[in-house]
């Protein structure tokens, strides 16, 4: 990993929250590897950090995992701007996902739903168990503050209330927690953040080596999204005006160039997953539990070989196994607004993909999967940015996944300013993404434009499903897909989790499962 590797050998330390099997305990209650004891660990600050570091290797593993349940994927499959892709049966949760037909058993929802609070825990031991005393340990302190606040911003959002843990378990009384509410939830993590804020280090503060970590502009960016989340239009605008005045953030003159290795924690880069090639897998010793230290699921999306021949053409692309393939509605999309340079650097046409030298693969028949006839250049698989021989070339992406951005900050704050009536200062940020995009300014701001802009600008990046949901529009954009409302605007908590958890009954799962 990019991270500190040694963290795996002193996980004990945290309790790993895991979804157990089905037996009397909760996914609370795990057996700690390693053993180490608080009493003779955390004794210096660089003992404290390599417990930090841990949080991101959840999170890592959380977003590309060889077990085949990345965060990445599932947050975009529901959406309208790409479908699952590959063969029909291949990897059927993920399937299932993409064509709501999701049930209370997908191992995919189980598999994040572990990863996230593993890292709750990580992060839990840190807060509870360090003591504030030099400025180090508190900038720590506020990064496991800012962690814990993350990830329990992504389970609310994907899956509603759910049991809130800020304190590990020592007593098997405490494994089985009941779900608390969504409100409960956020109202924990505006309080993590906005401790947090006052003690992290500016992102220009960080060594170079540190970049991936969470600094005072990630946890503000955050915090400005968990308020938007909950219609808290003009608190969501001080936060994300915040970021906009540090000038420790500016877009990348050139979009395409946001997708790049060389960009990577650029000056647009708020936070990324981070993956390397370092390990140089082959099919024998790749781990397949999940411990990749590689993006793998980079290759999952490259553009799949029983359609696409890209061996011929100039766009510098390798085969992959064709998950979250474009459709054609983004595509569209992009054309209705005239929007040619983001396109170009998102998706390309078959016509434009042959003009390059690529073609069909020889076994295509016309017919494929959810493929609708067009290959995704946002996050490409390029050769360059794998291992080469003797290692495995599939196995060993190192592309980060950049989950926040300067331009969503911008657009976020577009939407708090629209919906506080600062008209103005809306137009401003959305006319910065516009102008990158080679787009003419606006003169005023409504609504239907940043929905645009934010289906344009994000295509592929997670956020247009809940962006939908969030605005009351999922079910006039996708209600022809199966969006159902009144269901799908959550995923079920994992079914495991209720038969394990005494403190959740069936009658406490979301509406429709």
């Amino acid at each position: 990993m990019k991270y500190l590797k040694y963290y795996k050998y002193i996980l004990g330390i945290a309790v790993a929250f895991s979804t157990a099997s089905c037996n009397e305990d909760s996914f609370l209650n795990v057996e700690p590897k390693g053993k180490l004891s608080s009493d003779t660990y955390l004794e210096t600050e660089a003992e404290v950090k390599t417990v930090v570091v841990g949080v991101y290797n959840s999170m890592q593993e959380n977003y590309s995992s060889g077990a085949w349940a990345s965060v990445y994927f599932i947050k975009n499959l529901p959406a309208d701007d790409c479908l699952a892709g590959s063969t029909e049966g291949d990897q059927a949760d993920y399937q299932y996902i993409d064509d709501f037909a999701i049930q209370t058993t997908n191992a995919k929802l189980e598999g994040i739903w572990t990863n996230f609070y593993k890292a709750i825990s990580s992060a839990n031991t840190v807060i509870n168990l360090v003591e504030p005393s030099t400025d180090g340990r508190k900038a720590l302190i506020a990064e496991a503050k800012a962690l814990r606040a993350y990830n329990y911003l992504e389970l609310v959002t994907l899956f509603g209330g759910v049991p809130l843990m800020t304190v590990n378990p020592v007593d098997p009384s405490e494994y089985h927690l009941p779900r608390a509410g969504a409100d409960e939830v956020y109202a924990q993590i505006e309080k993590d953040f906005s401790e947090a804020i006052v003690d992290l280090p500016l992102k220009s503060e960080y060594s170079s080596a540190d970049k991936y970590r969470f600094s005072k502009g990630t946890a503000q960016a955050y915090y400005g999204k968990a308020l938007l989340y909950q219609k808290k239009y003009a608190e969501a605008a001080i936060q994300l005006a915040a970021v906009i005045s540090s000038s420790e953030y500016d877009l990348e003159p050139n979009f395409a160039d946001v997708w790049t290795q060389g960009t990577e924690f650029g000056q647009e880069s708020l936070f990324e997953m981070s993956y390397t090639s370092q390990e140089l897998y082959d099919w024998g010793s790749f781990p397949w539990d999940g411990t990749n230290e590689s993006n793998i699921e980079a290759q999952l999306q490259g553009p799949r070989g029983d359609i696409f021949d890209v061996s011929g053409s100039s766009l510098n692309i390798v085969n992959g196994w064709g998950f979250n393939a474009p459709s054609a509605k983004i595509a569209q999309a992009f054309i209705d607004a005239g929007d040619t340079e983001r396109k170009n650097a998102t998706l390309i046409s078959a016509d434009d993909f042959f003009a390059t030298g690529g073609k069909y693969a020889e076994k295509y028949n016309g017919d494929a999967h959810d493929y609708e006839g067009f290959m995704r250049l946002k996050y490409a698989t390029k050769a360059a940015e794998t291992a080469a021989a003797p290692a495995t070339a599939e196995l060993n992406y190192t592309i980060n996944w950049r989950l926040m951005r300067y331009a969503d900050v911008l657009l976020m704050a577009a939407e708090a300013y629209h919906f506080s009536d600062q008209p103005g200062l809306a137009l401003i940020e959305l006319n910065k993404v516009r102008e990158r995009a080679g787009l003419s300014d606006l003169t005023e701001v409504v609504f239907e434009a940043i929905v645009t802009e934010r289906q344009l600008e994000l295509a592929f990046e997670g956020s247009r499903y809940w962006d939908l949901v969030r605005w009351g529009l999922a079910s006039q954009e996708l209600g022809s897909l199966g969006y159902q409302t009144g269901k799908h605007e959550l995923f079920p908590i994992p079914q495991n989790e209720i038969i394990a958890n005494n403190a959740i009954a069936e009658t406490d799962q979301n509406p429709g499962y």
